[in-house]
């Protein structure tokens, strides 16, 4: 199988916001691989699927796709290796991603056995493993240890050239956890920068942008600047939507200019929006169920 010829069609896919064609087209990779016995593909195709399931918020298949690839890089033999930590990664991120700390955690855990084996302390993995602890933990309401968790994420990325849009990502999750420590001066300025760093570039910024964005209007509205945070969060909105859809996160940000426009005291949008919000969160756990 020619696992390039996969990517390029499935960058294509997210370029062209074509994201209801996704499913479809890696279920059939997936199963192409499997019918050529290409293990190497069909462990980077099991990946994705975690990935973008999780972003979809379609969790039981990424659950699937996570037990399928963990089962099949086992009986390789292939537990003690990078790449079976990086998959452990991808299925953590997913658990979080639904709420359920406890196994997101344990998997976390022994991906962080793996790289204490195999990776020096300022191994770039490394930013990735404490990025994505940092976010579990701050859902947890683990907040000092989730801001410790990103700090060292940060640390290992400033010192690497060419990691904006990474940069940008873990300064918004440090936003967000120093808005639970009730420093919203340092939450602000993280993102301030962020947004700047994710701006820099060419073309369509990095799909973590929304997040950022998101965070911003968090920051506005606990200023009582409802006009800015409204502004940032339909800006998120409609990035969360470019890239993956009515998801749960686009259910989320309808509720928050919800928020927005009661405090406002205007009742005829605020209730346009939690409407949609409802309709949004309905349709996906009907699909869930």
């Amino acid at each position: 199988m020619n696992i390039d010829a996969f990517f390029e069609e499935l960058d294509s896919y997210f370029d062209n916001n074509q994201v209801d064609k996704i499913d479809g087209f890696l279920t059939a990779s997936l199963a192409r691989a499997k019918e050529e016995e290409d293990y190497a593909a069909y462990i980077s195709i099991c990946n994705e699927m975690i990935g973008f399931y999780r972003s979809v918020s379609a969790f039981q298949k990424a659950y699937a796709a996570a037990e399928d690839v963990l089962l099949l890089m086992e009986e390789l033999k292939l537990e003690d290796t990078e790449h079976f930590a990086t998959t452990l990664l991808n299925a953590a991120t997913a658990y979080s991603a639904a709420g359920d700390y406890a196994q997101g955690l344990r998997l976390y855990r022994q991906a962080m056995q793996i790289y204490e084996r195999l990776l020096p302390a300022e191994d770039y993995r490394w930013a990735s493993l404490y990025n994505n602890m940092s976010i579990m933990l701050e859902k947890a309401g683990e907040n000092e240890e989730a801001a410790e968790s990103a700090k060292r994420a940060l640390a290992i990325i400033e010192k690497q050239e060419g990691n904006e849009a990474q940069t940008a990502t873990t300064l918004t999750n440090l936003a967000l956890v120093y808005f639970k420590l009730s420093e919203n001066e340092e939450a602000k300025q993280c993102l301030e920068r962020a947004i700047d760093l994710f701006e820099q570039g060419t073309g369509d910024p990095n799909e973590h942008y929304s997040g950022a964005l998101a965070g911003m209007g968090e920051a506005c509205f606990r200023d009582g600047e409802y006009e800015n945070s409204l502004s940032y969060y339909e800006r998120a909105l409609e990035d969360v939507k470019r890239h993956y859809g009515e998801n749960m996160s686009y259910g989320i940000l309808c509720e928050n200019c919800a928020a927005v426009y009661g405090a406002m005291g205007d009742r005829e949008k605020q209730n346009r929006y939690v409407e949609k919000a409802q309709e949004v969160m309905g349709r996906l756990q009907r699909k869930a169920e």
